[in-house]
């Protein structure tokens, strides 16, 4: 296989979640009464990176062939959080930050650590995990409410020079920042080989539970950074069970619909970007035809099932998991 026909087999699941956002954004573009404005590019782009940044921390998961079922409540409470600590002057402000991300990390490594020592199944643990952080969000924001500093508030959901958003270019510094020295390092090449085999990589000497720790971790500080943002985007807290448990839900759809493959060891969060786009642009679709919003979870389900079946067919295909990687 030439070079370039192997690195499109690895990227095919990325380039689908693409090609699949394109056409309905398109669809949705050229159906908007307003077509392509910096205003209508703006609110897209905020909304898509809220569930966006929730995807990029369940791919990390779901390469070590796991699911974690705690990110919408990790999202949630952080999200509390930063509406009492993201205030005030610029140092205290500065202050929260590093402290409701620091909260996040700390989540996502109780979660891999639990997964870990305490032999747990994945799913298992996070359900636990999940009920305690939500717990602990609604004892600091019993009803909605709280506040944050208006002015990176604006700045993280505006535009650069009048034109581009800039949620999209937060998005890309997140990438550059944690996925591609992650992807690039022992422990992310660890994580990708416990998703493919397990067994396999412990007998070949690969640090798997460095691996495996370290994409919790940061699934962890990623879902934080979402919670983060949607305190940008709402000048508020608020600890929703229906937000926690739909953010749950659509981030394993994202990260279907992105090409991550679900037995793990396949699919990058580059992937789950595009995914969580795609899967967002349903609801703007929804809103520009003026359809009843009860239609919405029945587009949802048919997109997602039609991935999940696209994924399971490639699957079908291989005879040993490591095809994957040839």
């Amino acid at each position: 296989m030439t070079e370039w026909r192997y690195w499109l087999a690895e990227q095919r699941g990325t380039l689908i979640a693409l090609g699949i956002f394109i056409f309905m954004f398109a669809i949705y573009i050229t159906n908007h009464p307003a077509g392509l404005t910096p205003n209508v590019a703006q609110t897209a782009s905020n909304k898509a990176t809220l569930l966006a940044l929730v995807a990029m921390a369940q791919a990390l998961v779901v390469i070590t062939a796991g699911i974690d079922l705690s990110i919408g409540s990790i999202f949630v409470l952080t999200n509390c959080l930063a509406s009492w600590l993201v205030q005030g002057t610029p140092a205290e402000t500065a202050f929260g930050i590093v402290l409701v991300l620091s909260v996040g990390l700390l989540c996502g490594t109780v979660n891999g650590l639990i997964v870990l020592f305490g032999r747990l199944q994945p799913i298992v643990a996070t359900i636990g995990t999940g009920a305690v952080y939500f717990g602990i969000a609604l004892m600091l924001r019993p009803l909605p409410g709280g506040s944050v500093n208006e002015t990176l508030a604006d700045a993280m959901t505006g535009k650069l020079l009048g034109v581009v958003p800039t949620s999209l270019v937060f998005l890309l510094a997140i990438v550059l920042l944690i996925w591609v020295p992650f992807s690039r390092s022992v422990a992310g090449r660890a994580a990708y080989a416990a998703g493919s085999s397990e067994q396999s990589a412990y007998m070949s000497g690969v640090p798997i539970r460095r691996g495996k720790l370290a994409a919790y971790a940061l699934s962890g500080l990623l879902a934080g950074t979402g919670g983060l943002f949607l305190t940008f985007f709402t000048y508020s807290g608020e600890a929703s069970t229906a937000s926690a448990s739909t953010y749950t839900l659509f981030s394993i759809a994202a990260v279907v619909l992105g090409g991550v493959s679900l037995y793990g060891g396949k699919g990058s969060i580059i992937g789950a970007i595009f995914g969580a786009f795609a899967f967002r642009t349903i609801g703007d679709l929804m809103f520009v035809f003026d359809l009843d919003a009860l239609w919405q979870p029945l587009f949802q389900g048919v997109i997602l099932l039609a991935a999940i079946s696209f994924g399971s067919i490639g699957l079908l295909r291989v005879r040993n998991r490591l095809e994957w990687f040839r």
